[in-house]
């Protein structure tokens, strides 16, 4: 018989290491997901696995159930993921960035795959597109579409995930979507002329 989350909670809660590894079990791959999807890389995002766990384990005694479990751990892993993502953005602008010669090796060194040249050329200018327009989101814009477009979370979920009101989860996703729209319908719309 499977326990429900509820119950592994109450016993973790009452110090029960298994019912607490039953959470793991069933959480850590979902909040994978979502640290991979903010963070961008799976190092990043199994380093978010791990502090996210670490600090339920450490409060779990003072969830309250008012939210589900699942809700209430991925608003701790989109906290570490912000975390993860503000310090990055903080060590890029201490730090010089590459240049252009680096910028050619690294793109000249990547393997080829693909139906064809055009199709791959074209699908990575898509990716490059998405992921420069992502990082220009602001971080609730981005946890916020993420969460609602990538993990399907109703807006009732995002904005206990994130602790804003309903209105602010909608609005950040509003905004997150007319920014990407903006940033890639330009780009999109030749893409689609040359296919």
């Amino acid at each position: 018989m499977e326990i429900t989350d509820e119950a592994a909670v109450e016993r973790a809660q009452r110090g029960d290491s298994d019912a607490f590894r039953v959470l793991v079990e069933r959480h850590s791959r979902p909040v994978y997901r979502l640290a991979y999807r903010l963070t961008g890389d799976s190092h990043s995002a199994e380093d978010v696995v791990q502090e996210t766990l670490f600090r339920a384990y450490k409060q779990i005694k003072r969830f309250d159930g008012r939210a589900a479990f699942g809700t209430w751990i991925h608003r701790i892993g989109v906290n570490c993921a912000l975390d993860v993502v503000r310090s990055r953005q903080r060590r890029r602008e201490a730090t010089p960035t590459t240049t252009s010669e680096e910028e050619d090796f690294q793109l000249s060194s990547l393997p080829a795959a693909g139906p064809s040249p055009e199709r791959t050329a074209q699908s990575s200018q898509i990716r490059e597109l998405l992921q420069k327009a992502m990082a220009d989101l602001s971080d609730m814009e981005r946890c916020a579409f993420t969460l609602r477009h990538h993990d399907g979370l109703g807006i009732e979920e995002i904005s206990q995930a994130l602790g804003v009101q309903p209105n602010a989860a909608k609005h950040s996703i509003f905004r997150a979507l007319r920014k990407l729209r903006s940033a890639l319908e330009p780009s999109l719309g030749s893409a689609k002329g040359v296919a």
